[in-house]
């Protein structure tokens, strides 16, 4: 009868018809084996009957114990309020994080504990809660939900920065499940005295005031009282890891070597962990009563070093924090470097107290990774003889940004160095180039010395050449923005490229059809493509293919990259791919550096990426590198979208290498700085019929200009010149003089004087270094 009590109990409520359906063939099947004939049938009836009624037993069990998917805290449909109930009542008396999902893992009901951990989620999913803690909790649901189908059950130990965790998950059902989170050894979490009570060390919990929020009870037994602050212990100096602080106890001062793990709202734990025997008499803390694996989970990274450099013990965090799975028959120099000295004279000196506890900052080398780690190191005896005790302190984040903002620093200061060596460089071209004209005016072809002088011309040309790289590198050169179709502009330059390349190489272009436009200086944009051309095929000395594409791209949001911020726009996107040999991950980040090249000695400058980078940049457009050794390089480019028509520019002198200034007639007031130049020019325009007057400095050619018979048709002016700049000086003598023409030089860029050139009229810039024809030409035109 009492096999019958799960049937009656399901009489008492309404029952699906499957289960009326098994408790109809059971009887059917009973009545058969009480009036069957023979020995064999009422056997099988018999056996029919107990299996059907147990399936009904077990459907009703099942529809008992099974959870609707409404509300959180409600008995789903068809089960008993008690049952429900109970496990409610079971959950909020857990320990644990806990919450019960359906099988897709929707949260039906989460106990206090989880939602003290884990708060509110927006989705209401399992997943979402543990992603808070974990990187990937998709990938860890999906194991354990596998291992539980096969056996009901399934847990799974879990280490992370944040801490250890078991998780857990028990299938209730075919659509219940039930989550359970074990927090083993997470920094900062059970503050509640607790866990925490349990230690030996003394150990406790301070608000961001320094207010004592929780003492444990080794600290307690420790001080003798309940202080209230952490002034109250350590007095006005603030507490951080790796000190060594005196700490008052009924039984006099004891030193304490203090470790700090920051939590959250600006909560701390503050551990105090024991030095040793300290010299000078002082009484010494109570002993470590579990030894060293008593911190073994102390969210503070430790170890302890000997002499020689071994490492005889190391706790979790400390494992974590180098990557090392084990510290055993390691030494330290074994996982950490980058003293600068060897580390064992370090460690020896520390031992013999020649160091004091001053920190260094070390490069971890743990297994398949490298953290920057900054290490403190205090003496302390044992049974084993003085050792060290080494605190560490994770400076990885803090150690990447530094070695960012050098890198930026390093390329500025050599764009500025380099911006400098490109103007001193220019005046001397340009008094090299342009008395080398003057020579080659008195000599004619058939003159031994014309070959020579040709030399020198041509020499001073490519020197003219490596200087403009070095500009657009410090991004200083000049620019002539136009609004540029890319698909017109790599179509005119492919004839070009395909020389570049030659014949083992192919050229392949991939253009969008709806490209918009860029604004850009065409002749630079062409230097950078062929560059990045020229380098590809470099890469690929047996041959292969280039890749050319074009495409637009809109970014909603902005976008990180690379350490750069792309602010969110249209960009018009230009990739150059190729199938060479690679570049290294460890030198990909070198590759805009200038005089850095992977090239043989004499087979490169180390200009050519600088120079794409600095043309790029000074275009408003950013460039970005991705390799992989043995399968190709791809740069790539993003120009913003350019759809309304270019501003007007800036006036840049321009004149035909072919055309031959006529002779002219007028007063020309030349003021410039240095001395060739000067003599150059003057004796240049003097020979195409110019009067010319000549002035050193800018106050100079004002002192010249007071006199006022003096008649000026045109100013030529240096830019940079010591005392008052060429602006400042034309724009006070343009107050009496308004008509006067201006031709302003400079081996800089026109963007140095750019606000002022805006309020000059009749204006033109002329680059240096520039030749005797371009000079007089210029000045011609702006006369005429």
């Amino acid at each position: 009868m009492d096999a019958l009590r799960p049937v009656r109990a399901g009489l008492q409520t309404a029952q699906p018809l499957g289960f009326w359906v098994l408790l109809t063939g059971s009887a059917a099947f009973g009545a058969a084996a009480l009036f069957a004939a023979g020995p064999v049938l009422p056997a099988v009836a018999t056996g029919g009957s107990a299996v059907l009624l147990l399936a009904a037993c077990v459907m009703q069990w099942r529809r008992r114990e099974g959870v609707d998917p409404g509300a959180a805290g409600a008995a789903p449909h068809g089960t008993a309020p008690d049952t429900f109930d109970a496990v409610q009542t079971l959950l909020q008396q857990d320990a644990d994080a806990a919450f019960l999902t359906d099988a897709d893992g929707g949260i039906l009901y989460a106990n206090p504990v989880a939602q003290d951990r884990f708060g509110q989620t927006a989705d209401r999913h399992v997943a979402t809660a543990f992603g808070r803690i974990l990187a990937n909790p998709e990938a860890v649901l999906f194991r354990l939900q596998a291992r539980a189908e096969a056996g009901g059950i399934a847990r799974e130990d879990i280490i992370t920065r944040a801490g250890q965790f078991r998780m857990s998950l028990m299938l209730l059902g075919p659509d219940r499940q039930l989550w359970r989170l074990d927090e083993i050894g997470r920094p900062g979490l059970r503050t509640d005295g607790r866990a925490a009570d349990h230690l030996t060390l003394p150990m406790l919990t301070a608000g961001p005031t320094d207010a004592i929020l929780y003492l444990n009870e080794a600290f307690r037994k420790l001080l003798g009282q309940r202080p209230k602050s952490l002034t109250d212990i350590f007095g006005t100096d603030p507490v951080a890891s790796g000190q060594l602080r005196d700490i008052a106890t009924p039984q006099g001062p004891c030193t304490m070597l203090t470790g700090v793990v920051d939590g959250a709202a600006g909560r701390r734990e503050i551990y105090l962990l024991p030095p040793g025997k300290p010299e000078g008499g002082r009484n010494g803390p109570p002993a470590l009563a579990a030894g060293w694996h008593a911190i073994e989970d102390l969210p503070v990274p430790l170890l302890k070093i000997v002499e020689d450099g071994t490492i005889t013990a190391s706790n979790r965090e400390a494992r974590m924090l180098l990557g090392l799975s084990t510290t055993q028959e390691r030494r330290v120099q074994d996982v950490l470097d980058g003293l600068g000295r060897p580390i064992s004279d370090w460690v020896r000196e520390s031992i013999n107290g020649q160091c004091g506890h001053g920190s260094q900052f070390l490069r971890g080398r743990g297994d398949g990774q490298e953290t920057f780690v900054q290490v403190t190191l205090n003496t302390a005896d044992g049974p084993e003889g003085r050792h060290l005790i080494a605190v560490l302190n994770d400076v990885t984040e803090l150690k990447t940004l530094e070695a960012q903002f050098v890198q930026s620093q390093k390329m500025q200061a050599i764009g500025q160095l380099a911006g400098g060596v490109a103007h001193d460089f220019n005046n001397l071209l340009t008094a090299i180039s342009g008395h080398c004209d003057l020579l080659l005016l008195r000599h004619d072809q058939g003159d031994h010395d014309y070959g020579d002088l040709i030399q020198i011309h041509q020499n001073a040309n490519r020197a003219a050449g490596l200087v403009g790289q070095l500009l657009a590198f410090s991004r200083k050169q000049n620019l002539q923005p136009e609004r540029i179709d890319l698909r017109d502009t790599l179509s005119d330059l492919t004839h070009l490229l395909n020389r570049l390349v030659g014949e083992k190489v192919s050229l392949e272009l991939d253009h969008d059809p709806d490209l918009g436009a860029i604004k850009a200086d065409k002749r630079q944009l062409e230097q950078v493509m062929m560059n990045l051309v020229v380098n590809a095929r470099d890469a690929m000395p047996m041959g292969g293919e280039i890749r050319i594409k074009t495409e637009n791209r809109t970014l909603v949001h902005p976008e990180m990259r690379d350490q750069v911020t792309i602010p969110a726009g249209d960009y018009v996107v230009v990739r150059v791919e190729d199938e060479g040999c690679g570049i290294p991950a460890d030198r990909l980040h070198k590759i805009f550096e200038p005089f850095w090249t992977t090239k043989r000695p004499g087979e490169g400058t180390g200009l050519g990426l600088s120079t794409v980078y600095g043309i790029v940049k000074q275009t408003g457009g950013y460039i970005f590198a991705h390799s992989q050794v043995g399968v190709g390089t791809e740069f790539e480019l993003l120009f913003p979208h350019y759809a309304l028509p270019v501003g007007e520019t800036p006036v840049v002198a321009t004149t035909q290498a072919a055309s031959v200034a006529r002779h002219g007639d007028g007063v020309v007031l030349l003021v410039e700085d240095e001395a060739p130049v000067r003599a150059f020019a003057s004796r240049a325009l003097r020979l195409r019929g110019y009067t010319v007057l000549e002035a050193d400095c800018a106050e100079g050619a004002l002192d010249l200009l007071t006199d006022p018979e003096l008649h000026v048709d045109i100013f030529v002016t240096d830019v940079i010149m010591p005392g008052k700049d060429g602006p400042t000086w034309v724009r006070e003598a343009l107050i009496d003089r308004p008509g006067t023409k201006v031709i302003f030089v400079s081996g800089y860029s026109e963007d140095a004087f750019a606000n002022d050139n805006d309020r000059i009229a009749n204006a033109v810039f002329l680059p240096k270094p520039f030749s005797l024809n371009e000079l007089t030409m210029t000045v011609q035109e702006q006369l005429s």
